[in-house]
């Protein structure tokens, strides 16, 4: 209980301060702020380790796509990994809940940084164009998109369904997948408390191609990421 308050209160002071200080960035060049996004990630990595006694291992580097535009289909178990993808890859774009761009200061910076928001299971204006921003991202930057094709976090046990809106991203960008499977839930659960003295894993899987049909991708990534999970849990 001690370590859990203790981890809270500096971590979540450290994302406070970190977002003060990089508060006039958000009149400057959209960089800067998205080394403060980073930075983030790396002062999750530090209280982890240094507070919690968490390991963080990162398998399967020499998967990542270097030589061409993809997007990232990661699980989703925790807050962990919002913070801590930013430090793996170059800045990706996140697809959020458009709710979270109403929160003072944060959804500041979430729109700041170019992140993309899409209202669930909900046919709206901004629904519409959002295979266009998409369009527009994979067009005018080297900045990869991240989906979390689970919908919402989960609890590491559970194996729901993929959505399918990550197969008609798919579709539509026409350009591979990087598949990453994250058992942050044991350390980091939606609810509860946190758990010291473990271990998170991030396995960075081979890439999907764009050469599947559409259901097929998504069983194809589903099988991927849950056979992972099973693997390391």
């Amino acid at each position: 209980m001690f370590k859990n308050l203790l981890f809270s209160t500096i971590f979540f002071s450290g994302i406070i301060f970190i977002s003060i200080i990089f508060l006039p960035a958000l009149f400057l060049p959209r960089s800067i702020v998205l080394k403060g996004g980073k930075l983030m990630g790396y002062w999750t990595g530090f209280c982890l380790k240094n507070i919690l006694n968490v390991k963080i291992e990162i398998k399967g580097k020499e998967n990542i796509i270097k030589d061409s535009k993809f997007f990232i289909a990661a699980s989703h178990q925790s807050m962990f990994e919002t913070f801590y993808l930013q430090t793996i890859f170059n800045s990706p774009v996140f697809i959020l809940k458009k709710e979270l761009f109403l929160i003072p200061i944060f959804g500041w910076y979430l729109k700041k940084i170019g992140s993309i928001s899409i209202k669930r299971n909900k046919v709206t204006k901004d629904n519409l164009s959002f295979f266009d921003e998409i369009n527009k991202l994979k067009i005018n930057s080297d900045r990869p998109l991240i989906i979390f094709p689970q919908g919402t976090r989960v609890k590491p046990e559970e194996r729901p369904p993929f959505k399918k809106g990550v197969a008609r991203i798919y579709h539509e960008l026409k350009i591979s997948c990087q598949p990453i499977a994250i058992n942050s839930g044991y350390v980091w659960p939606k609810k509860g408390l946190k758990n010291s003295d473990k271990k998170i894993i991030i396995s960075i899987l081979p890439s999907i191609d764009y050469n599947l049909e559409n259901n097929n991708f998504l069983k194809n990534l589903e099988n991927k990421i849950y056979f992972e999970l099973n693997k390391v849990n």
